[in-house]
């Protein structure tokens, strides 16, 4: 069968700016590329791809996992069904953490999934020390992989929020002086929330969406024992759902953090709380 870029383009049941994405993906032509050429044909193999795609985003699979990248803070992410894909609601999480975050400081993204936190703190701050972990082995190589293919230093660690080994060594002593930012986006989406059974979040990993729980479960984890690994001065931040403020709120004064606040995102909507450990 003989199609050209734009006769294919013409008869994709996709919007046209997916189907767009899945020819530059599966044909590696940028999109001026695929302007100038539109009259190439495409190759039997690239149609058997696209049909192949297609098929599989009609079905609702995500087009980030199609493409197999998501943009974060103007960087591409590598990602797959392994990690979360990366949203434009996480920014406001780094961006309140960088301000926190002193001259030569010391950063620990618990969670950290594909590891747009880290990695994108650690460039935007190359003078700081940065630590990450995840309890998902597939996660942490997702990370890595994105750490190492955007040039950034990061110290891993695997395991259970503060349980977390890091260099693979059980006896490998965190900082004696603590950290500066603890920062953290864990599943809070309560079992049996609706939006679990919706959209992209019917294909990411439960396990890095909710806590089969009430949805605070971790966040409680976190704020109870986060001071005993802050400096004097020092700040968690944490993202949680829109409706979680008030209780974020006060599981973060509850465990003697001060300055306790909540930032909203573009919407307008609760996104990220944040404390100081007091001095």
């Amino acid at each position: 069968m003989s199609i050209t870029i734009a006769q294919w383009l013409a008869g994709c049941p996709l919007p046209r700016l997916e189907g767009r994405l899945l020819l530059q993906h599966v044909s590696g032509l940028s999109h001026s590329a695929l302007i100038a050429h539109d009259d190439r044909l495409l190759r039997e193999a690239e149609i058997t791809a696209l049909q192949e795609l297609c098929r599989r985003r009609s079905e609702g699979e995500p087009i980030a996992y199609l493409l197999g990248q998501r943009d974060f803070y103007g960087r591409a992410f590598s990602v797959s069904p392994d990690v979360l894909i990366p949203r434009p609601e996480t920014e406001h999480l780094l961006e309140a953490a960088l301000f926190r975050l002193p001259e030569n400081g010391r950063l620990w993204d618990l969670g950290t999934g594909s590891g747009i936190v880290a990695v994108s703190a650690k460039l935007e701050r190359p003078d700081a020390e940065v630590y990450a972990s995840d309890i998902s082995a597939a996660a942490l190589a997702v990370a890595r992989h994105n750490a190492a293919n955007l040039g950034a230093e990061i110290i891993w660690g695997e395991g259970s929020w503060f349980d977390a080994v890091f260099g693979g060594r059980k006896d490998f002593r965190l900082p004696e002086n603590r950290f500066d930012v603890l920062v953290s986006n864990p599943p809070y989406i309560a079992s049996g929330d609706k939006h679990l059974q919706q959209g992209d979040l019917r294909f990411e990993p439960p396990q890095a969406l909710t806590d089969f729980s009430d949805g605070l479960q971790h966040i409680r984890t976190l704020t109870a024992q986060a001071p005993d690994l802050l400096k004097h001065g020092g700040w968690l931040l944490l993202e949680h759902g829109y409706e979680q403020g008030p209780a974020v709120r006060r599981l973060m004064r509850q465990a003697g953090f001060g300055k306790v606040e909540t930032l909203t995102d573009l919407a307008g909507l609760d996104r990220v709380t944040l404390g100081c450990r007091a001095i």
